[in-house]
C-alpha cells in the first residue's frame, strides 16, 4: 500500500491548489486529510449544508477538519429547487452531486483553484454510482481512486493518521432513506432524522431508518438484532420513533446490507 500512498501524495502535490468535497465520512475525510498534509493552505474543503445533511454530520465533518487543521468552507446547494432531485429516481445522486459541482466549480474560479477532487476510490469503480457521472462532466479528479486505493486501505491509511473515521460506519445522506420513486420532502427528513438521533443515542451504530410515510421501517447490522428483540429496548425505540413522528415501527428481517427492502 506505501507505493499507492506514495502516488497519491505525487498527484495531490502535483495539482499545486485544489478544492476537495469534503462530508466528513471515510474517503472525503482522508483525501482531505492527505490533501492538507501535502498543500497545506493551498488546499480548501467544501462542504455542502443541505436538509440531506444531518446536523450531527455537519457538526462532526467541521469538528473533524478543525482537528486535521484544513480549511473548510460550509456552502449551500439548491438541489431542494430541483424538481429532479426530488423526484427521487436512482440517478438523485447524479442531482445532488451535480449542485455541489456547480458552486465549488464557481468558488473555485473566484478562489484560484485550478483543481476539484471527490473522494472515490477504487471500489466505487465496481458499482453503479451516479455520481461518478456528473464528476465527470465537471472533470472533478478522484486522486483515491486514480491513486488504486481500495476502501479497506483508505481505513488502514486512517488509522495510521489517527483518523476517527478509519471506523465509522457508511453514513450517505438523508434522502437515501426515502425509497426511490418516492418524492424527498422536508418533513420525510426531519423524520429521518429524529429517529436515527433517537437509536444512536440508545447506543446502536449501524442502521437505517427507511421512511414509508407513516412507516419507520428500522433495518439493524446483524449484531444488533438482539438489542432490538428486548421487549424494554423495542418499546423505548418505538415510543422514540412515534415522537419522531412516524405511527408504525416494525424492524426489517434483512440485517442492513443485504439488500434493500421491498
Amino acid at each position: 500500500m506505501s507505493e499507492k500512498l506514495q502516488l497519491l501524495d505525487r498527484l495531490l502535490s502535483g495539482y499545486g491548489r485544489v478544492m476537495v468535497a469534503y462530508s466528513g465520512g471515510v474517503d472525503s475525510a482522508f483525501l482531505l486529510a492527505r490533501a492538507n498534509a501535502a498543500l497545506g493552505a493551498s488546499c480548501l474543503g467544501v462542504i455542502a449544508d443541505s436538509p440531506s445533511l444531518a446536523r450531527g454530520e455537519l457538526s462532526a465533518a467541521l469538528e473533524l477538519a478543525g482537528n486535521i487543521g484544513a480549511r473548510v468552507d460550509v456552502v449551500h446547494t439548491d438541489e431542494f429547487s430541483d424538481p429532479q432531485y426530488l423526484a427521487n429516481t436512482p440517478d438523485r445522486c447524479y442531482f445532488c452531486k451535480s449542485a455541489l459541482f456547480t458552486v465549488m466549480e464557481g468558488l473555485a474560479v473566484e478562489r484560484g483553484f485550478p483543481v476539484l477532487a471527490y473522494g472515490e476510490n477504487s471500489d466505487d469503480m465496481r458499482q453503479v454510482r451516479p455520481g461518478r457521472r456528473a464528476a465527470e462532466e465537471f472533470e472533478v479528479a478522484a486522486p483515491l481512486r486514480d491513486a488504486g486505493l481500495t476502501k479497506g486501505e483508505i481505513r488502514e491509511a486512517s488509522r495510521a493518521m489517527g483518523l476517527p473515521t478509519a471506523e465509522k460506519p457508511a453514513s450517505p445522506c438523508l434522502s437515501s432513506r426515502i425509497p426511490h420513486g418516492t418524492p424527498v420532502t422536508l418533513e420525510a427528513l426531519v423524520r429521518v432524522e429524529r429517529g436515527e438521533t433517537a437509536l444512536r443515542t440508545m447506543g446502536f451504530k449501524i442502521f437505517r431508518v427507511r421512511d414509508h410515510g407513516d412507516l419507520a421501517r428500522i433495518e439493524f447490522a446483524r449484531e444488533e438484532f438482539g438489542s432490538y428483540d428486548d421487549p424494554g429496548m423495542r418499546g423505548r425505540i418505538e415510543s422514540a420513533l412515534r415522537a419522531a413522528g412516524y405511527a408504525r415501527v416494525e424492524r426489517d428481517p434483512k440485517p442492513y446490507g443485504a439488500g434493500p427492502a421491498p
